[in-house]
């Protein structure tokens, strides 16, 4: 029978993969596959854009923790989480209270090569992208090892590779 503690979270930057990722593994090992941007999204009908826009960080920070909180108390789910969830210490004591953490970890330059020209990043929309991702990595690489039950290197693998990866550290 199925645990909260089977529950599998995928934490990294933005563009690492962890929602593509965690859509494919979730549909392999048959778990309900949740994404907190687009929780949050689905549960106040706008963007995370407008959110930032409206709330500021902090606002949308605090959404996070509550959908984290709320998503991380299912059983058998996969959530793949905003990349800077994890600057909330309740956010990592829930995930790794809740489940199994796994950092998919991208260097920068794949991820700015990734992104080039998605629109819905609000936190890359000034200044320069690549300055961007190496100053979220610096702040956020320490928090995400913290957390990370494993680490998965997600820079220019193959998506089958990566989820063979993820599977074999499962087992």
């Amino acid at each position: 029978m199925a645990t909260i503690n089977d529950n599998i979270f995928f934490v990294g930057l933005m563009g690492a993969g962890k929602t593509t990722i965690g859509k494919l593994l979730a549909k392999k090992l048959k778990k309900t596959f949740y994404d907190t941007d687009h929780e949050i999204e689905k549960k106040l009908g706008v963007k995370v854009a407008v959110i930032f826009e409206l709330e500021g960080e902090e606002g949308f920070r605090k959404r996070e923790t509550q959908m984290i909180d709320e998503l991380s108390s299912k059983k058998d789910i996969i959530l793949a989480t905003g990349g800077g969830a994890v600057l909330s210490a309740e956010n990592r004591a829930l995930l790794k209270e809740r489940g199994k953490v796994i950092y998919l970890n991208a260097k920068p330059q794949h991820l700015a090569k990734r992104m080039a020209y998605d629109k819905d990043r609000p936190l890359l929309q000034q200044g320069n992208m690549l300055d961007t991702l190496n100053q979220l990595y610096k702040d956020r690489h320490p928090l995400y090892l913290n957390v990370a039950s494993f680490v998965v290197d997600t820079g220019q693998q193959k998506t089958q590779t990566i989820i063979h990866k993820i599977e074999s550290l499962l087992s």
